[in-house]
């Protein structure tokens, strides 16, 4: 990404999915498509995310709720930032110069995934002070205090890749679509090393840290319960099931959903690491971690949607609800259509 066109190339459109020295229209097409298709996902899953949220007033009884819509908006804003690239290699004439384009949509999505990130560091630290400290949590975590955390991590986010404007360096490849993103805008390995420690490396840390101990710390509740569900039935002469803390559940929906994170993210840290400190690159793999990395924003929906049994009630209630709207439609067109006495179900659970 970092030679240099020659005259012979400059005639050829401009595609990251490449495979040695060939870059044709087919090429750049499936980018397109690929691009256009992940944006479709993203935006359409988030949406459905946010909209269910609001429907399902029981999933706004866990304070994590704040940092899943933060997520959610940030995915949906991920997702409407896609269609940056998509209208560049479709050819369609941006309003400003190539460079400061590539470098807003890069700032852009970086704190976007900063914000990410932050948000599940956030809700591992707010589920370990749940199970460590149960009878001063509502004191602790307020709704002020998450909103004020909300607004920290947002500013945090958007002073960590501020230096990018300033000449540091670039701060990822996500906007590498734009040819002087690829072969004028390079990485910095000092700058490179400022966003790991300053996001990367706490934000993994935290995570491993909180939920070793919330398992660990459920593991020790769940065999102290068998033992004393053990004692009173060897007293009473009475089986029970065994119980198992009620906090584990709900923490493994949210360990799934950092899990799937950071595995997709990986990838593209380590070739922005290999990148930043021996200064070799290349195309498909800088577009593969990349896209790899923001097809997350998607995931989190999938997640949530297979593991949350209320965030499913939600989900089926606006189904309801917009099937509800149709019928609605339908019987206000047709005047011989007999009308139900009962009253439509709104979207509250």
């Amino acid at each position: 990404m970092n030679s240099t066109l020659d005259g012979n190339q400059s005639s050829h459109p401009f595609c990251l999915l490449t495979f040695g020295n060939l870059e044709t229209v087919d090429f750049c097409l499936l980018e397109v498509l690929i691009i256009v298709f992940l944006t479709v996902l993203i935006i359409s899953g988030n949406i459905i995310v946010i909209f269910v949220f609001h429907c399902a007033p029981l999933l706004n009884h866990h304070t994590t709720s704040y940092f899943i819509q933060t997520m959610a908006y940030a995915d949906l804003l991920v997702g409407v930032s896609c269609l940056v690239p998509s209208l560049s290699l479709l050819h369609y004439p941006l309003p400003v110069e190539e460079s400061l384009t590539c470098q807003v949509f890069g700032f852009i999505v970086s704190v976007l995934k900063s914000v990410s990130m932050a948000s599940l560091a956030c809700i591992s630290i707010d589920r370990y002070i749940a199970i460590t400290k149960p009878l001063t949590y509502n004191t602790l975590v307020t709704p002020w205090r998450l909103r004020l955390c909300i607004f920290l991590i947002w500013l945090y986010s958007t002073l960590v890749f501020l230096p990018s404007f300033f000449h540091w360096g670039k701060p990822g490849y996500h906007g590498d679509v734009f040819q002087w993103c690829a072969e004028s805008w390079h990485t910095d390995p000092y700058f490179t090393l400022f966003i790991v420690v300053m996001l990367y490396a706490p934000a993994a840390l935290i995570v491993c840290f909180t939920y070793f101990n919330i398992f660990r710390i459920c593991q020790q509740h769940t065999k102290e319960i068998s033992e004393r569900q053990a004692r009173f039935s060897s007293q009473s002469g009475e089986t029970g099931e065994v119980q198992t803390c009620p906090d584990k559940r709900y923490a493994m929906v949210l360990f799934r959903i950092t899990s799937v994170f950071y595995i997709l993210w990986l990838p593209y840290i380590i070739y922005f690491l290999l990148e930043s400190s021996t200064g070799h690159s290349n195309r498909f793999a800088s577009f593969l971690t990349t896209w790899l990395a923001i097809s997350n924003s998607f995931c989190n929906c999938v997640i949530y949607s297979l593991s949350n049994s209320v965030f499913q009630r939600g989900l089926k209630r606006l189904s309801g609800a917009m099937c509800t709207s149709c019928a609605n439609q339908t019987i206000a067109k047709d005047p011989y259509t007999v009308r139900s006495k009962d009253p439509l179900n709104g979207c509250h659970i």
